[in-house]
């Protein structure tokens, strides 16, 4: 069956960013749009059309990453399940960090932030700040809900980030390998969220 106009620039769209995470991993901030355009097997005006600058489609990738680590806080049973939705959070939020693109493009970040802050804010904006935010709107409702008590929820998500992320997060930027296999990030999350929750129960 022939794909749809929306389905090709669908698919389209997901090679362009798979093919930028690739590119801005490996050469970073200075990464030409050609070669983006080349593995995604794409010409360069249409990742143009896509998006219009260099920041944009940074700011696209890390929405992207930004949508699977908060898929878990929209599923159905999240607002009535909190703990699970959290331990899943942060378990997709840890192996994030852990893939060998998450560090990659902080470096890219802090690296380049003098020749092209607007990149840099892309990362942090679109990145770290909004799946924070989310996650406090999630813990807002919670807390309407009585099934928890954040007064700040926005603090309260940085304090569970903080829990996940702990040092390994330091660790893998400096390349020193922590070595978390899946069982260990599992742990990490499963713990981090009991224990969050036993904070802010009501």
């Amino acid at each position: 069956m022939p794909r749809l106009a929306g389905q090709i620039d669908v698919s389209k769209n997901e090679a362009i960013l798979d093919a930028a995470v690739e590119v801005f991993a490996e050469r970073g901030i200075a990464a030409s749009v050609e070669e983006i355009a080349r593995r995604a097997c794409v010409s360069k005006q249409t990742v143009y059309n896509h998006y219009g600058a260099k920041a944009d489609l940074v700011r696209a990738v890390m929405d992207r990453r930004v949508h699977e680590i908060t898929a878990s806080l929209d599923t159905p049973t999240a607002v009535e399940h909190p703990e699970e939705a959290l331990a899943e959070f942060g378990r997709v939020l840890l192996q994030a960090v852990m893939r060998p693109q998450g560090p990659a493009f902080m470096r890219m970040a802090i690296l380049g932030v003098g020749e092209m802050p607007e990149v840099a804010a892309a990362i942090y904006e679109a990145g770290a700040r909004a799946s924070r935010r989310r996650l406090a709107a999630f813990l807002e409702l919670e807390t309407k809900a009585g099934r928890l008590s954040c007064p700040d929820p926005l603090q309260a998500a940085e304090f569970f980030a903080g829990m996940v992320l702990g040092s390994h997060q330091t660790a893998t930027l400096l390349g020193v390998d922590p070595k978390l296999d899946e069982a260990r990030i599992d742990g990490i999350a499963v713990e981090a969220a009991a224990r969050f929750l036993r904070a802010y129960t009501p």
